[in-house]
């Protein structure tokens, strides 16, 4: 039994297919056959049933698979250990992204990073926080940056900043004429949403639920971005709330429809997560330092820090 052979092993399970897990781990698929059907004749066990389609795990390869994934995780931490002893920090590390942190964020920290550590292959993926758990228990991803908590035990985080709430209020609204604005202010009813999937839309309304009770039919205007949130609020369609970062990019003409709220201002916590097996620390202690330093030094919130410890509420 090889560490090569479980990964091919794992490749299958993933992909249900020989060809398509042949080109996943660079090899011919006679080679990824040979290998997986040299296993199962040691172990005296068929691990998969190739008489369905797509091919799937008999019962005791699907226990396999389970113990397949720890040793060869395992087996990635012993290189882990070494280039954390030697001090290396580079290699490919894959990073996923939420959509609400994404273009804000990345624009600010990336090309320090690079700079900083020119020997990582860094692979970003903007991702919904469902998948992002999914991908970084499989060992898709090796870290993220999302909302939090999570409240997942195999997930670690580690605060990166705690983001203000902005509310947008064009001047047609009712809440226009206040210069600053309580939650207590806020309606369900005429408060515009990103579409389901997004944890920034969950933490909206569950400050709005602290006010009024949220109906879920209630809502047929939704959107995937807060460019779109904003063009509906200037059309009089209600008003919306913005993460703190986003409001920096946002037109000169329309900073004046920006309320923000008294303090202690609503946020969300981002976070960098990664999987409890703590591989490649180095890179993701260099991640961690380079993102908290550049917000913290370049972002300020009515002379706060964004990175002091505001009051917040669950996000996702």
């Amino acid at each position: 039994m090889t560490i090569t052979q479980l990964k091919y092993v794992l490749a299958v399970a993933e992909h249900k297919n020989f060809t398509k897990a042949a080109e996943k781990t660079f090899v011919t698929q006679p080679t990824l056959s040979m290998q997986i059907q040299k296993l199962e004749e040691e172990l005296d066990i068929l691990i998969f049933d190739r008489s369905k389609k797509p091919i799937e795990l008999t019962e005791v390869g699907t226990k396999l698979v389970q113990q397949a994934k720890n040793i060869v995780n395992e087996s990635e931490r012993i290189q882990d250990i070494v280039d954390q002893q030697k001090g290396y920090i580079g290699g490919e590390f894959k990073l996923g992204v939420i959509p609400t942190v994404m273009p804000t964020l990345l624009p600010m920290f990336l090309n320090n990073f690079i700079k900083k550590c020119p020997k990582v292959k860094l692979k970003i993926e903007e991702l919904h926080t469902e998948a992002i758990i999914e991908r970084l228990q499989d060992g898709h991803l090796d870290a993220a940056i999302a909302a939090t908590p999570l409240q997942n035990e195999n997930i670690k985080e580690r605060v990166l900043y705690y983001e203000p709430f902005v509310g947008y209020i064009p001047s047609s609204h009712r809440l226009n004429q206040k210069k600053n604005i309580e939650t207590t202010d806020l309606d369900i009813d005429d408060m515009l949403l990103l579409e389901d999937g997004h944890c920034f839309r969950d933490g909206v309304i569950n400050l709005c639920k602290t006010t009024k009770s949220y109906d879920e039919d209630h809502f047929q205007l939704a959107s995937g971005s807060f460019e779109t949130l904003i063009k509906l609020a200037n059309e009089g369609l209600g008003m919306t709330l913005l993460p703190y970062l986003h409001t920096l990019d946002i037109k000169e003409s329309e900073k004046v429809n920006l309320h923000y709220f008294n303090e202690p201002s609503p946020a969300r916590e981002v976070s960098l997560i990664y999987n409890k097996s703590e591989l490649k620390m180095q890179i993701i202690e260099a991640l961690h330092a380079t993102i908290a330093g550049v917000v913290r030094g370049a972002i300020t919130f009515q002379n706060v820090e964004i990175i002091s410890p505001l009051a917040k509420i669950k996000s996702d």
